[in-house]
């Protein structure tokens, strides 16, 4: 199979910062070649950087064929992608604004550029982030994984490696869901995902996620937490991540720490986040870089994560990209 390309300068788009930062979990790296595979909107890509475009490759699909047929099929992935990493956002004036505005930005910027806000599917997006609750970043990759080969459709199979969709909504709401997961180890969250597939259901499935876009977004929030188990922070990611609401902030211990240590002075020695403090941290981010605040916190993030302050992650990114 031949790579395609999609014309985007380095430092538009960084994909170790955006796809190994804690937005999606389907993502692994290898990098004796330097490709990432993955899995979003029923298709098995490979990605590959190189210094003025970005390579993919599609091993398999699960789109329609009239979505597909005529040779129009590499325009309807193109668009994926650029849907997929916000790829009509210019970052780097972004970037230069948030310096501008904050010297901490200005510090995180110059490793962790061409950090990208993923706009996910919201069912993925939402139960991933259940799954994330009081859970590190590996288990909550194997607990993703486990819903999608127990109740999602098979795309395809490579070098014996089968790869499947994440489940429409109404699978996660069947009968024996709960106590399924209970067996496979999801514990408590059992419950939440259950449960909170019902509501969905009930509500409209993927045209309430629909609504929820065209909602200001702090109305938006409030639907979310009327599910069982989202609370404020798992609300704030599908905000962010999956509904196009990108003044929406989640916070988390990260978040809280890097506010308090850098902006909120007051909040040093708290051990933990009140509604108020909560409301407070992420007006202050607001109000420091505007209506993409979530965007911008997001590397910020990305920079605090102590698994990208390890030397061999900061060496897997690439100075200057590979050409093949």
């Amino acid at each position: 199979m031949s790579w395609n390309k999609i014309p985007i300068k380095s430092r538009e788009l960084q994909l170790i910062g955006t796809l190994n930062g804690g937005q999606s979990f389907r993502w692994t790296f290898d990098s004796h070649e330097n490709i990432w595979t993955g899995i979003f909107a029923k298709t098995v890509w490979r990605l590959q950087e190189e210094d003025d475009c970005l390579k993919y490759i599609v091993l398999g699909s699960l789109l329609k064929k009239s979505d597909t047929e005529g040779g129009k099929h590499v325009d309807v992935y193109k668009n994926l992608l650029q849907n997929y990493f916000r790829l009509d956002v210019d970052l780097s004036n972004y970037y230069k604004t948030w310096s501008e505005k904050d010297d901490l930005f200005k510090s995180a910027c110059v490793q962790f550029y061409g950090i990208r806000m993923l706009a996910q599917e919201p069912v993925e997006n939402l139960f991933s982030f259940i799954c994330s609750q009081n859970n590190h970043i590996s288990r909550i990759s194997s607990m993703v994984e486990k819903l999608c080969t127990h109740y999602g459709e098979k795309i395809c199979e490579v070098n014996d490696i089968s790869y499947y969709s994440f489940p429409d909504v109404d699978k996660l709401a069947q009968p024996k869901v709960e106590s399924q997961l209970r067996e496979l180890g999801f514990g408590y969250r059992a419950k939440f995902i259950k449960k909170s597939a019902d509501q969905i259901v009930e509500w409209g499935g993927e045209e309430w996620f629909k609504g929820l876009r065209v909602k200001m977004y702090k109305d938006a929030r409030t639907e979310l937490m009327k599910l069982c188990g989202i609370g404020p922070k798992v609300a704030d990611c599908i905000c962010l991540m999956s509904l196009n609401h990108l003044d929406a902030l989640p916070v988390d211990t990260h978040v809280f720490q890097i506010a308090a240590e850098n902006y909120l002075p007051h909040l040093r020695g708290k051990k933990s986040v009140t509604e108020k403090m909560y409301t407070e941290i992420g007006d202050h981010f607001r109000n420091l870089y505007g209506d993409m605040a979530g965007w911008a916190h997001t590397v910020l993030f990305c920079a605090d994560l102590k698994k990208f302050q390890q030397n061999d992650i900061l060496e897997d990114i690439p100075q200057k990209r590979k050409k093949r």
